[in-house]
């Protein structure tokens, strides 16, 4: 096989950093499994890793992208042959096993999901890691009792890739969504997605956080941490469920018991990294069917690999909106 184009992250002279090279399949990472991939998205954790923002790449040299989608080319697990149309998001994938971001991928069989029924590849990397963990999230909360019925759902970061999908996947199901937000200029864009209500995060006095505030929201998604989750631990209805997604803010988290034990608030750790393979294929399934966000196309911007240090700068400064796919 000819060599092919691939967006490695290195460590030098003490500091990260991240090209384009050239890459030849037996120089990727082992697996049972060779895709030819045709779309990778960015994340959050991309944009920290291919920067070294944040310490995310275990292994040096690593090509980046934690997703992939594409086409089998060949397999030895009897699970997979080629031709069949595949995702493989999470696991070690662009942290500490060559990842998404070239023309070709491979991994170990058990880290790869069909393509489900409803869904294009394309599709599938607006989604991504993203998408999965807004599905995770409110696959979680559905289990801990939330419904339409419960009262208002609250979703913060929400202009990134996991709000903006969390947003839209919570308005389709029938919930009341308010999105706290630090772009006033993004109303329009929310509530084209389905959010009732904004909320600027300036608004919020979070100096001053009570261990028992006014019970407002059944249910939320936090992509933030810090201050912002205990604001909203405070503010939970009785048996409220609160999804903990992100630590775009703080990776702090300083509160009481007394939500938890006086409202009995339940506070979800979203790990979509390590969620195991039976779960993982039910939200994908779900992701491609009755949570599939309506606005998907919207919230979407396509790149190539040339155009991926752009994207990771304007992700760190705050100033991208919704999702990005990488087509390769």
């Amino acid at each position: 096989m000819a060599s092919f184009r691939a967006y490695r992250i290195y460590s030098e002279d003490g500091k990260v950093q991240a090209r384009l090279v050239q890459a030849a399949l037996d120089e990727l990472d082992p697996g049972e499994v060779v895709i030819k991939t045709a779309f990778s998205s960015v994340n959050y954790k991309d944009a920290l890793a291919a920067t070294g923002a944040g310490k995310i790449i275990r292994r040096f040299p690593c090509i980046g992208g934690v997703d992939g989608c594409g086409t089998v080319t060949s397999s030895s697990d009897a699970r997979f042959k080629a031709g069949d149309e595949v995702i493989c998001t999470s696991f070690d994938l662009g942290v500490a096993h060559d990842g998404g971001y070239a023309e070709y991928l491979r991994v170990p069989a058990g880290w790869v999901v069909p393509l489900p029924t409803g869904l294009t590849l394309f599709e599938s990397m607006a989604l991504g890691t993203a998408g999965f963990t807004a599905g995770l999230a409110v696959e979680r909360m559905e289990h801990e009792g939330l419904d339409p019925g419960k009262g208002p759902v609250i979703v913060t970061g929400a202009t990134g890739g996991v709000g903006s999908i969390a947003v839209d996947i919570l308005a389709k199901a029938g919930y009341d969504v308010t999105a706290l937000t630090g772009k006033e200029a993004e109303a329009g864009y929310l509530n084209q997605l389905g959010a009732k209500q904004i909320i600027l995060r300036s608004s919020l006095d979070l100096s001053r956080i009570k261990p028992l505030d006014k019970a407002t929201w059944a249910g939320a998604v936090d992509n933030l941490g810090g201050d912002t989750l205990a604001w909203l631990a405070s503010t939970m209805q009785v048996g409220g469920a609160l999804a903990s997604i992100g630590l775009a803010a703080s990776h702090t988290l300083n509160t009481t018991v007394m939500p938890f034990i006086l409202r009995g608030v339940s506070l979800l750790g979203v790990d979509s990294v390590n969620a195991p393979m039976g779960p993982r294929q039910k939200v994908w399934q779900r992701l491609a069917s009755d949570l599939k966000p309506r606005h998907l196309a919207d919230m979407c911007t396509t790149v190539t690999l040339d155009e991926l240090p752009a994207v990771f700068d304007r992700i760190l400064k705050g100033q991208a909106r919704g999702r990005t796919v990488v087509k390769l």
